[in-house]
C-alpha cells in the first residue's frame, strides 16, 4: 500500500506564513504537521512507500526536508509543475498525476497533510482490509453550519456508504467526511478515469463522492478526534495546545 500525501496547495489563508513555505512543513513543537502524521503511518506494516505530491514552488523545500528524515519506508517527492494558486491542478488531478508518473498500481492510502490526528491510521487500514473495499473516514458533526461546508454521508448498518453529498444545504445525516481515504487496487481504474468522466478536480472529497456512485465504499468511524489547521488562528492554536516537546 502506498501512502499518498496531497500537499500541492498554496495555503493562501495562512498569508505571509505560507507565502514561500509549504503548510505541511510548518513546525508544531519539535516536529512538523506532516512529520507527526508520517510518524504514525510509517509504522503500518502494509505501507511500503510515502509519496508526497507538491508543486514546483515548494518542491525543493520538501526534497531538503525528505533528506533529513529517517523513516523505515522510502519517501518519494513528486513535483506537479505548478507555481501559483491560480494554476494549481487540484487535489484529484494531483493524485492522477502522481499515479501516472510513478506507475502506481497498488492499494492507496490518500491523505491531506494539514491535520493533527489523535488516532492511528492502522485502525483505518485494518478496517479496509476487513471490508475488502475502498473506504473513507467519517465523524459525527453536530453543527449544521459545519456540515454545509464539508462532505456528508449516509451509511447502512454495515458501514456501507449509501450516499455522499458535498456541502449540502440540507444534510441527510451528521456524518462528516475528513480528507482521508483508502482506494484498493481493484478500484484504481475508476480513479484513473474519474476526471474524464465528470469528477471534480479540486478537493479530494470530489473523488470520494464520485467513487461512492461507482463502487462499494465503506465508512470507518474515527475513534478519536483531529485538529484541522486551516487558518492562522488554528495554526497558532495548535502550536499553543500541542506544540510540546515529545
Amino acid at each position: 500500500m502506498k501512502n499518498i500525501v496531497v500537499a500541492a496547495g498554496y495555503a493562501t489563508r495562512l498569508g505571509e506564513l505560507t507565502k514561500n513555505f509549504p503548510k505541511p512543513l510548518l513546525k508544531i513543537g519539535d516536529s512538523t504537521i506532516l512529520g507527526r502524521m508520517l510518524d504514525d503511518i510509517d509504522c503500518i506494516p502494509q505501507i511500503d512507500e510515502h509519496v508526497i505530491i507538491t508543486n514546483h514552488k515548494f518542491v525543493s523545500i520538501f526534497e531538503e526536508w525528505a533528506k533529513e528524515q529517517h523513516y523505515s519506508k522510502p519517501i518519494t517527492i513528486v513535483d506537479d509543475g505548478t507555481s501559483t494558486n491560480e494554476t494549481r491542478l487540484g487535489a484529484v488531478c494531483d493524485l492522477l498525476f502522481a499515479m501516472d508518473k510513478l506507475h502506481i498500481d497498488d492499494d492507496i492510502l490518500l491523505v491531506a497533510a494539514d491535520n493533527l490526528l489523535f488516532f492511528t491510521f492502522k485502525d483505518f487500514v485494518d478496517f479496509a482490509i476487513s471490508k475488502q473495499g475502498s473506504c473513507l473516514m467519517c465523524h459525527e458533526q453536530p453543527s449544521i453550519e459545519k456540515l454545509q461546508r464539508t462532505g456528508v454521508i449516509v451509511m447502512d448498518e454495515n458501514n456501507k456508504v449509501l450516499n455522499m453529498e458535498e456541502k449540502p444545504q440540507e444534510p441527510k445525516s451528521h456524518w462528516a467526511v475528513p480528507p482521508f481515504y483508502i482506494y484498493l487496487k481493484k478500484d484504481l481504474d475508476l480513479v484513473r478515469h474519474s476526471v474524464e468522466n465528470g469528477c471534480g478536480k479540486d478537493a479530494p472529497g470530489n473523488l470520494a463522492h464520485y467513487m461512492v456512485d461507482h463502487t462499494d465504499m465503506y465508512a470507518w468511524k474515527m475513534n478519536a478526534r483531529r485538529f484541522d489547521i486551516g487558518s492562522l488562528d488554528t495554526y497558532y492554536e495548535a502550536c499553543e495546545k500541542y506544540g510540546v516537546t515529545k
